[in-house]
This record gives C-alpha cells, sequence and structure tokens, in this order.
C-alpha cells in the first residue's frame, strides 16, 4: 500500500473555498456536470444528501472535474432537506430524485433503483473527490471475477490542524485496520464514501436492506462477495476521498481519537 500524502495534493487544494464561491462558480459546474451525463451512463455516482446545503456545491464541483472517456450520471437523493441542499442541486444540473422515508439506508435504495448506469459509486455529500476516482473505482469491475470495489478516505481540516497530523492518525489506523482484518472480515471497511458495483448484481442481493445493528454498506459488499466475487481495495492516493475533520472534532478532537486508537491496540 503507498504512503498517504504528506500534502493535499494540488486538485484537491484548489477547492478550498467557502459555499458562496462555488454559488458563484455554478455555471461551470453546471458545464462540467453536463460534459459527463450522458442518458445512458456508463456509471452512476449517487449521492445521498440530507441538509448538506453547505457542502453539496463543493462535492458536486469535484464531481464535475472527473477526468474520464466514460459517461457519467451524478445523482443526488434528497432524504428530506429542509435547508436549501434542493435549490442548490437543481441549480448544479445533476440529476436527483427526493427520499421521503428518512434514513441513508433507503437513499441509497432510491438511488440504486433510479440510477441509469450499470455501474454503481457511492459517494457523500460532505466529501471532496479526485478527478481520477470514477475510473480508478468503476474500471476494475471490467474484470468479473471482482463484485465490488472500494477505497480509503483522508481528513482535510476545518481548523488550524496541519496535514501532518492527519497523516500520523491515518497512517496509524491503515495499520490498525490492517491488525484487526487478521480476525474481522474485510468488508467493515466497505464504506458509503467511496465503493462500486454493478447496478444489475445489487438489485439481486436487495440493495442496501440489512439486519439490525449491520453497516449498509458492508453488508452489501458481503452479500455481493457471497454471489458474485471478490472484494477489491483499490490503494492508489488518486483515489483518496476527502473529507472534513468536522465529525472527529465534535467527538473530542484528533488527540482523542488517536489515543483511543492506541488505547484499542494496546489496552
Amino acid at each position: 500500500m503507498p504512503i498517504r500524502p504528506l500534502k493535499i495534493p494540488s486538485y484537491i487544494e484548489a477547492q478550498k473555498h467557502d459555499a458562496q464561491w462555488f454559488l458563484d462558480h455554478i455555471a461551470e459546474i453546471r458545464e462540467g456536470i453536463q460534459k459527463l451525463h450522458s442518458d445512458e451512463p456508463d456509471v452512476t455516482v449517487s449521492i445521498p444528501a440530507y441538509n448538506e446545503e453547505g457542502s453539496i456545491l463543493k462535492n458536486l464541483w469535484s464531481l464535475s472535474k472527473t477526468i474520464t472517456n466514460q459517461k457519467v450520471e451524478i445523482l443526488v437523493v434528497n432524504n428530506n432537506s429542509s435547508d436549501r441542499t434542493q435549490e442548490l442541486i437543481e441549480l448544479s444540473g445533476a440529476t436527483w430524485i427526493i427520499e421521503k422515508e428518512q434514513g441513508v439506508r433507503h437513499a441509497r435504495n432510491s438511488g440504486l433503483a433510479a440510477a441509469k448506469g450499470k455501474i454503481i459509486l457511492n459517494a457523500d455529500a460532505d466529501s471532496i473527490y479526485s478527478p481520477y476516482w470514477v475510473d480508478l473505482l468503476s474500471l476494475p469491475l471490467k474484470d468479473k471475477s471482482i463484485a465490488c470495489t472500494y477505497g480509503r478516505f483522508a481528513f482535510i481540516s476545518e481548523g488550524p490542524s496541519k496535514r501532518f497530523n492527519y497523516f500520523l492518525y491515518e497512517t496509524m489506523g491503515d495499520v490498525f485496520k490492517g491488525i484487526l482484518q487478521r480476525n474481522k472480515d474485510e468488508a467493515m471497511y466497505v464504506y458509503g464514501c467511496s465503493s462500486a458495483y454493478r447496478k444489475e448484481q445489487g438489485l439481486l442481493v436487495e440493495g442496501y436492506n440489512h439486519p439490525p445493528n449491520a453497516n449498509e454498506d458492508g453488508y452489501l459488499a458481503l452479500k455481493l462477495r457471497s454471489r458474485f466475487g471478490k472484494l477489491h481495495k483499490i490503494t492508489s492516493n488518486r483515489s483518496l476521498v476527502w473529507t472534513s475533520d468536522r465529525r472527529l472534532m465534535e467527538q473530542g478532537g484528533l488527540f482523542k481519537a488517536f489515543l483511543a486508537r492506541l488505547s484499542y491496540l494496546f489496552g
């Protein structure tokens, strides 16, 4: 596995603007999405969104910069947002649907059903995507022995924290997962922010439906693997999904999270 980046890539750094900046550049987002679009797309990027007015345009801007020869449908599933999320989605030119039943499982199932692409790529509305992400996640599925691909994520600080701090935290997390994976199932590391599979196969295993206390993304990966082939981890740093550290900060910050991992490993 490659060493994680010590610096935020220039194509991600270029997107560190506030929500108003992206609104001011909405025509550019719309143009990029239209260039990727087709009524018969190869790939659908499915994005559940609930009250994401602060991040949805940044997310769509990043996806509009996708570099690919494939045709890509960008589909946002509005899951009962009460803010300006729907207005911003419509301004962007992305395809959209509304899912009235609350919850990410319902939103992802609706996205799966509505998608026109043969390949489904899962994305999160509060994340930023590399221009290479679509191809890196989807093209390995040309191998029929692969049922599901999945990638990694990295953090972008909304405060004064330096990238080096997150480099250490993420690298430790990779080691942590490597140790756990000896006894845990690989599917537990398939995240909704970065995974891909064939639509037809997703429907055959009833999508994101799962038993109580199971994770919808990991459980779908289990179902796909049990019937259609192996899981395939994408390790290229160009495939990294960049996400805000907001939730990490809300849970006590980087230092607290770092200590929790150390305690779990050596406690």
